[in-house]
């Protein structure tokens, strides 16, 4: 072959065989991975030399192996003991799960105990806590609604709940803070939706405020969240900025309207008082002239009926003494004299001629 050692050794490179001197390209054939050429390696002298690598890395050239163990131990233990002591607070209630499945007991407050890692624990906080929606002034727009008579009102109100079951609001909801905080949104809308403006601007906010919670309350309880809902409280609801002067402008037309009707209502008040008044007085008179006409009535009725007993008794007597009575009443404002025949020698009858002469020119001149 054209490649073949001339010098008759076996192999490409000039050697070959266990009696030549050449194991290769480089003069030596290979080796093994330790030792000499051909011989296995040594595993104890692997390990004895990992050994000696390990005391010069220990503290103490290795002597002091079981305390350090021991040091090891009981930070480990302490580690343990720790996570397995937690506290519950006073404004908290706490869950313990084993395996993930929650327990049916419910940690009160104070230091409790439970087995790390196998049981883990979920704390609730069981204080009145508030939420305010929206949260931000000014940069949030969560807060217009549309009201039931088309117009736009922007409500600011706030939600106070507590946790009343920790093991619902732990496990059945992901997060039932946000939930409430959707929900009582969607309820506000709702509500503000039914009803014209005036009615949360004034008029019912307390009507509104119980029908949201009372809305909230029952969808929290549909979806189990263990949240009690206590109070909602309109803060403040007022129109958007844009149109805040026309409706401050309206606002000023109805206080003008009311007050013009409270006015109308005092002057009608008044007048028909006055009427009133007037109606009584006349009536009262009324009444009192009846009183006297039929009393005058009822007391000259008498008179006549007890004169008329009188004339029965005594006709000719009674009939000349209203005939004596009719005369003197007739007589009695009379400038005359009158003599009777015959009444005696001394009476002179006499005509005063000079008092009809004054009295001619006087009545001539008055004509």
């Amino acid at each position: 072959m054209p490649w073949k050692n001339q010098s008759g050794g076996g192999g490409p490179w000039g050697g070959g065989g266990s009696g030549g001197g050449g194991g290769g390209p480089w003069g030596q054939g290979p080796r093994g991975p330790s030792g000499p050429q051909g011989s296995p390696p040594d595993l104890e002298d692997i390990i004895r030399r990992g050994q000696d690598r390990l005391k010069n890395v220990l503290p103490g050239g290795g002597g002091a192996n079981p305390l350090l163990f021991a040091v090891i131990g009981a930070v480990l233990v302490a580690f343990w003991f720790f996570q397995a002591i937690y506290t519950v607070q006073p404004d908290e209630l706490a869950v313990e799960l084993r395996f993930g499945k929650p327990k049916a007991e419910l940690s009160e407050p104070g230091l409790h105990f439970h087995w790390w890692p196998v049981e883990t624990v979920e704390k609730a906080k069981t204080a009145e806590q508030l939420i305010n929606i929206p949260e931000g002034r000014g940069t949030s727009t969560t807060g217009l609604m549309l009201s039931g008579d088309q117009n736009i009102v922007d409500v600011r109100f706030s939600v106070a709940y507590q946790v009343a079951d920790p093991r619902a609001y732990l496990f059945n909801v992901a997060d039932p803070d946000e939930m409430l905080r959707q929900v009582a949104e969607s309820a506000m809308r709702e509500a503000v939706g039914r009803r014209p403006a005036q009615d949360i601007f004034r008029d019912d906010r307390q009507g509104i405020a119980d029908a949201v919670r009372t809305n909230i309350q029952q969808t929290m309880d549909e979806y189990g969240a263990g949240l009690t809902v206590n109070a909602i409280s309109i803060e403040d609801a007022a129109p958007p900025r844009e149109v805040a002067d026309a409706f401050e402008e309206v606002q000023r037309a109805e206080q003008d309207e009311d007050r013009f009707v409270e006015q109308a209502n005092q002057y009608s008040n008044q007048k028909l008082g006055a009427a009133r008044g007037d109606a009584a007085q006349i009536r009262e008179e009324a009444a009192a002239y009846k009183n006297r006409v039929v009393q005058e009535a009822e007391g000259e009725a008498q008179r006549f009926i007890s004169v008329h007993d009188e004339y029965a008794k005594a006709p000719d007597v009674t009939r000349k003494r209203l005939y004596l009575e009719t005369m003197e009443r007739v007589l009695r404002d009379a400038n005359k004299v009158i003599v009777e025949p015959g009444s005696g020698q001394g009476v002179v009858p006499y005509l005063p001629l000079t008092e009809l002469q004054k009295r001619a020119p006087a009545t001539g001149g008055s004509n």
